[in-house]
């Protein structure tokens, strides 16, 4: 009877460590067998895109004009400040006269002079000419000597000389006072152009001097209803840009506005600042409530392509790279990185073939995307998709081939049970 309990107690023990090692497996492979692979989708969608260049900007006024000084003297009065509007040929301030109506009246003294020397050098003259007449009848007659015609003739011609010369004077301190007045006149500093003032350099009392180059007095923004921003553009962009595209900008003081302006002039000079090179471009905008302001930032966006009702996925769907050992149906081949903002070839490369590894040999790549499939169940597939890439905006890409709106594609994975993602695949560390 002992012996027959043992042998039972044996083979409980024996089926209870079956039972756990049984268990214990089961727990195993549920928590360690790989799950089925999970992926991240978004849908294909219809509708537009647009391919901008972002830049930074300044605005200013189409026409701004410095008003300077051709005179010096004293500022004696000043008739606009800040913000004043004025028109063409309105006065604006006055330099003190005192000094240059002494230096014109000066030149009119100096212009009588010259004229009271041309009639004496005419009555000059005149007796000169009668002379010589005297001289030549008497030499004629032989009462005198030839020496004395000379003399005579000699005399005629001196007194020509001297009427010439009482001329040029004339002229000469004609233009004299004309200059002199002309410089009372610039006495009275004068609007040149209709707009506003922007800026005021003196004061009532200041004294400028105007010995080398005219002084800044006024600076007048002409017709603020219509106003430029002049953009820096990065040189990778510049490319892109063309006179008459569309662009949107914003400033800070107004940011929930967009405004919308042209593309009036690209310049060729280009700007380095810290080996960064830009180039200037200047968008014409309509200011007719006034409320862009000269010096305002400016953050511009140029249209620069479009593309209308389209196909479009996102970029990560053109990155991704799913697993070998995914699911049954997907394939091994890889899809390519999305185009480069121009929509050349894809990655940036200039053509659309990579080596094979055999010499002489290449294979054309195209790019696609994975499209995910759902079967019966918790079975899922994945699909490869070639497709034409065309404009980018950056986020999504226009494409077209053998996808229709509302497919989903795989934009990465999530794990578990595959190693594809749109980034790179580390290995699986085994404890």
């Amino acid at each position: 009877m002992m012996s027959l309990s043992k042998t039972k107690k044996r083979l409980l023990a024996g089926i209870l460590v079956i039972a756990l090692l049984a268990g214990g497996y089961g727990i195993w492979k549920v928590k360690f067998a790989e799950k089925p692979a999970q992926y991240t989708t978004e849908e294909v969608v219809r509708g537009d895109l647009t391919r901008v260049v972002s830049a930074t900007g300044t605005i200013q006024a189409v026409n701004t004009v410095t008003v300077g000084s051709q005179v010096s003297g004293t500022i004696s009065r000043i008739y606009v400040d800040y913000n004043s509007p004025v028109k063409k040929g309105q006065l604006i301030a006055e330099i003190d006269p005192a000094l240059l109506s002494a230096q014109a009246r000066q030149a009119e003294a100096e212009l009588s002079q010259s004229r009271a020397g041309l009639l004496e050098a005419e009555a000059s003259l005149r007796e000169a000419t009668r002379e010589y007449a005297r001289q030549k009848s008497l030499f004629a007659s032989d009462f005198v000597a030839k020496s004395a015609l000379d003399s005579a003739e000699t005399s005629l011609a001196t007194a020509r000389a001297k009427v010439e010369s009482a001329r040029a004077g004339i002229r000469s301190s004609s233009a004299t006072l004309n200059q002199r007045r002309t410089n009372l006149g610039y006495a009275k500093i004068l609007s040149p152009v209709n707009g506003v003032v922007t800026g005021k350099e003196v004061s009532e009392g200041q004294t400028v001097a105007a010995s080398l180059s005219a002084p800044e007095l006024f600076t007048i923004a002409e017709d603020l209803s219509k106003m430029q921003v002049e953009a820096a553009v990065d040189e990778a962009d510049i490319g892109y840009v063309r006179e008459g595209m569309s662009v949107a900008f914003t400033v800070d003081t107004y940011p929930e506005d967009t405004f919308a302006g042209k593309v009036r002039q690209v310049r060729l000079s280009p700007s380095t600042t810290e080996n960064v090179v830009t180039y200037t471009v200047i968008i014409s905008a309509a200011n007719p409530d006034l409320r862009l302001k000269p010096g305002m930032t400016a953050n511009v966006n140029i249209e620069t392509a479009s593309a209308r009702d389209v196909l479009k996925v996102p970029n990560a769907a053109l990155r991704f790279k799913p697993a070998t050992n995914g699911t049954k149906k997907a394939s091994t081949s890889q899809a390519t990185p999305p185009p480069p903002p121009d929509g050349g070839a894809p990655g940036g490369e200039t053509s659309s073939k990579k080596s094979s590894g055999i010499s002489g040999r290449s294979q054309t790549v195209q790019p696609a995307v994975w499209v995910l499939e759902q079967k019966k169940g918790s079975q899922s597939d994945l699909r490869r998709v070639p497709v034409t890439v065309g404009l980018t905006d950056g986020t999504s890409t226009e494409v077209s081939g053998d996808l229709s709106e509302g497919e989903a594609v795989v934009t990465g994975s999530l794990g578990n049970g595959s190693k594809g993602s749109s980034g790179s695949n580390l290995p699986r560390r085994m404890f």
